[in-house]
C-alpha cells in the first residue's frame, strides 16, 4: 500500500474546529472507528480534551514516549486499570503498597501506512518480564509500581528497545460509561460466565459476574465483567476474548454514532483517561486522526502472544516467554500482515505448559447431538428450525452448565428493539484451558456479526460466509430464509480451518 503522508487534505473548517475543541479525543474516537481498540478502543473511547489547568487526569510525562515523524507507523500502547494510579497519595507508600492500583490489560496497537492490517498484541499480566529498578516481578507489578511511566520503561525494554508513541491510561469506570454512550455491543459470548460470591467465605471471592452464553448485546457492567474475567482460564485467552471485543467494536461502531455521542464522550475521556502530552497538543492529534483515517477499513489481526505456565505455590503462576520468542512476536507485530499474523498460532498449552497436538479430523456426534437437543425442540421452544452438528473435534464434548440449559434458546432484540429468536449451543473443547466453542442460530438474518465476510465458499451446496481473523477463521455462517446461523471458533482459535469447515458443513436440521 503506497504511502500517505502529510500532504493530505486539510479538514473542513466545522471539522477543524471541533477537532481543536476535543483534542485527542476525536483522535481516539478516529482510531476507534477505525478498529483501533475495544477492550482497549472502548477503553481507549474515554480519551480527553485538553483539560482545563487542574481538572481532569494529568498528562503522562515519560521518556520511554518516541514522538512519531508525520506520516510514519505509530505504536500507542493501551492500559486499562482497576483505579487510577495517580488517585493514589504520593506521600503515603503505604498506601500505594497496600491498595496498589493494577493494570488489568495491556494492549499494543500498531497502525502502519504501508500495511492493510491494524495489530493488535496482548500482553498477558502474569509475564514474567524484569522491571527497570525493581527485579523479577509480573509485568503488571510494573503499574503497581510506577504507574503508566514504569510499565511503558518495561514493555520497551521487554521488546529490547520497541518504540512507543503514545500511551493512553484507562480507567474501568470510564469503560463501562463510553460502552453505554456508543449503544452497546453486539458480543458473540463463548460459553456461560458465571459466579457469585454470596455465602462463600473470603478466601473463595473473586470479581462477580453473569452473563450467559450465545450472540447478545452487552453494555456497561456486563461488558467490562466479560473483558476483564479471568478466573477459569489462562491471561492468553483472556487477552485474545479482549481482542475479539475489538474486532466486534470496529465493525458496529460508526463514526456518526461516535461524532453525535461526542459531548458525552469527551467528558468520559476527561475524567477517566490519561495520555501522553503530544496527545493533548492539537499538532499531536491531527498527526494520529490522519494515521488513523488512512487505516480506517483495515482489518484488526490479533498477535498471538507465545507463551508457556510455570510457577510453583511459592512463587505463583508466572507467564513466560523465551528471547526468541520475543524477538520474532516483536518482528510480527512490526510487519504484520493479512495473509500470515494469523497463521502462526500459539501452542495449546496444559497449565504444566505441555504442548498439545491439534487434531486435523472430526469424529461422529450425531447421536448426542440428537439427544441434546431432541427435548429442546419437543418442548416447542425454539420457534423456528434448529440446526445440530453431527461431527465434533475428538475432544469436543456438549457442555452442561447448573445455571443454563443447554441448548440455551432465547430471544435476541436487535438495535431498534425489535425480539428475535436465537439458540446456542456450547461445545467444551478444553475447559482447562478455557477453550470452547460453538453453533448459533437466529431469526435476525442480518445481525452486525455477518456484516462483513472475508470471503466465501460453498460446501454440499450450501454457501458459507467466511470470516478469517488473520488466516484462521474465527466464524463460518450462512443463511436461510428462516434464519441465519453460523459455528464459532474458540477465542484463542485452536480449532483448523478445515475442523470449522467440516463443522459447519456437517449440521444438520432437526426435524
Amino acid at each position: 500500500m503506497r504511502r500517505r503522508s502529510g500532504g493530505a487534505e486539510r479538514p473542513p473548517r466545522e471539522g477543524l474546529k471541533f477537532l481543536l475543541r476535543a483534542s485527542s479525543a476525536l483522535a481516539l474516537i478516529v482510531l476507534l472507528s477505525a478498529g483501533a481498540t475495544a477492550t482497549a478502543g472502548l477503553l481507549t473511547i474515554k480519551e480527553q480534551i485538553t483539560p482545563d489547568e487542574g481538572e481532569g487526569q494529568p498528562v503522562i510525562r515519560s521518556l520511554a514516549v518516541t514522538e512519531a515523524k508525520p506520516g510514519e507507523p505509530q505504536t500507542i500502547m493501551i492500559l486499562g486499570s482497576d483505579r487510577r494510579w495517580t488517585d493514589l497519595k504520593k506521600n503515603n507508600p503505604n498506601l500505594k503498597r497496600d491498595n496498589p492500583a493494577r493494570s488489568d490489560t495491556i494492549l499494543l496497537v500498531r497502525m502502519d501506512p504501508d500495511r492493510d492490517v491494524i495489530a493488535v498484541l496482548s500482553i498477558p499480566r502474569d509475564l514474567k518480564v524484569n522491571i527497570p529498578g525493581h527485579g523479577i516481578d509480573k509485568i503488571n507489578a510494573a503499574y503497581s509500581i510506577g504507574g503508566p511511566n514504569l510499565t511503558a520503561k518495561t514493555v520497551k525494554e521487554l521488546f529490547g528497545g520497541l518504540e512507543i508513541n503514545h500511551i493512553v491510561n484507562v480507567n474501568f469506570g470510564g469503560f463501562r460509561r463510553a460502552v453505554n454512550a456508543v449503544g452497546c455491543i453486539y458480543v458473540d459470548v463463548d460459553r456461560r460466565y458465571y459466579h457469585s460470591n454470596a455465602g462463600l467465605p473470603v478466601s473463595q471471592h473473586y470479581a462477580e459476574i453473569d452473563v450467559h452464553s450465545g450472540y447478545q448485546k452487552l453494555c456497561g457492567q456486563k461488558a467490562l465483567d466479560y473483558a476483564r474475567f479471568r478466573h477459569a482460564d489462562s491471561d492468553l485467552v483472556r487477552g485474545a476474548r479482549q481482542q475479539d471485543i475489538l474486532r466486534a467494536a470496529k465493525d458496529q461502531i460508526s463514526t456518526s454514532s461516535l461524532f453525535n455521542n461526542r459531548d458525552e464522550l469527551i467528558r468520559i475521556f476527561h475524567r477517566y483517561t490519561q495520555t501522553d502530552k503530544e496527545l493533548r497538543e492539537v499538532k499531536g492529534v491531527l498527526k494520529l486522526a490522519k494515521l488513523a483515517i488512512y487505516s480506517a477499513g483495515n482489518p484488526v489481526v490479533q498477535i498471538p502472544f507465545p507463551a508457556r505456565f510455570t510457577g510453583d505455590n511459592e512463587t505463583g503462576s508466572f507467564v513466560e516467554a523465551s528471547q526468541e520468542d520475543l524477538r520474532k512476536l516483536k518482528h510480527r507485530f512490526l510487519h504484520a500482515a493479512p495473509k500470515h499474523d494469523g497463521s502462526t498460532q500459539p501452542r495449546r498449552l496444559t497449565r504444566k505448559g505441555k504442548p498439545t497436538k491439534a487434531s486435523a479430523r472430526l469424529v461422529n456426534a450425531r447421536r448426542r447431538a440428537e439427544d441434546l437437543v431432541a427435548s429442546t425442540v419437543a418442548g416447542g421452544r425454539v420457534g423456528f428450525p434448529l440446526y445440530f452438528p453431527t461431527r465434533l473435534t475428538p475432544e469436543g464434548r456438549f457442555a452442561r452448565f447448573s445455571t443454563e440449559k443447554q441448548p440455551r434458546v432465547y430471544t435476541l432484540r436487535d438495535r431498534a428493539g425489535k425480539p428475535h429468536r436465537a439458540y446456542r449451543i456450547v461445545v467444551v473443547q478444553n475447559e482447562l484451558e478455557g477453550q470452547y466453542y460453538g453453533i448459533q442460530g437466529t431469526t435476525w438474518r442480518n445481525p452486525p456479526l455477518i456484516a462483513h465476510p472475508t470471503g466465501t465458499r460453498t460446501v454440499n451446496g450450501r454457501k458459507l460466509l467466511l470470516f478469517k481473523s488473520g488466516s484462521r477463521l474465527r466464524f463460518v455462517a450462512w443463511r436461510t430464509k428462516r434464519g441465519t446461523y453460523w459455528v464459532s471458533n474458540t477465542l484463542s482459535l485452536t480449532l483448523t480451518n478445515s475442523q470449522m469447515l467440516g463443522i459447519a458443513a456437517s449440521l444438520k436440521r432437526l426435524r
